[in-house]
């Protein structure tokens, strides 16, 4: 289990530690099971590659699911991660890693909660910025 983030331990700027995901054609049959989306390019060579694919290509929730993987692996048990969103701006596919990293971009309180918005993204083996995108943590504080 990850440790305790607290609002009083972020400074804007501060880099989150990167998570390394390494996604297997295995992997992308059994998301989709779990989240109904067959759609063969994400499992079948053959069909994507006669969709002018390289071959399959990772499902956008799930990379989505891999930068909510970043952020509450950082924020620990005790954060609430608020909002979180991205844009698929680049195909990743499976058998190659992909980094998630962040950095927080704002430390702010409002309405009597202790928040920290990041900027997150999913980096190709290339260093490419396959998938940016923000979120909005709630962290406690250390005295309550």
């Amino acid at each position: 289990m990850a440790e305790q983030v607290y609002w009083e331990d972020v400074s804007e700027g501060m880099e989150l530690p990167a998570l390394v995901k390494e996604p297997t054609t295995r992997q992308l049959v059994q998301y989709a099971g779990a989240s109904g989306d067959f759609y063969e390019i994400h499992y079948d060579k053959d069909f994507a590659q006669g969709n002018m694919l390289d071959g399959p290509i990772l499902h956008g929730a799930l990379k989505s699911a891999f930068l909510g993987h970043l952020v509450t692996d950082w924020m620990g048990p005790l954060g609430t991660l608020k909002r979180l969103q991205c844009q698929y701006r680049g195909m990743d596919a499976p058998g190659q890693p992909i980094t998630a990293k962040g950095s927080v971009t704002r430390k702010y309180e409002e309405n009597g909660q202790y928040l920290v918005d990041c900027d997150i993204r999913l980096e190709n083996p290339q260093g490419q910025n396959t998938t940016p995108g923000t979120a909005t943590v709630m962290l406690p504080r250390r005295q309550g």
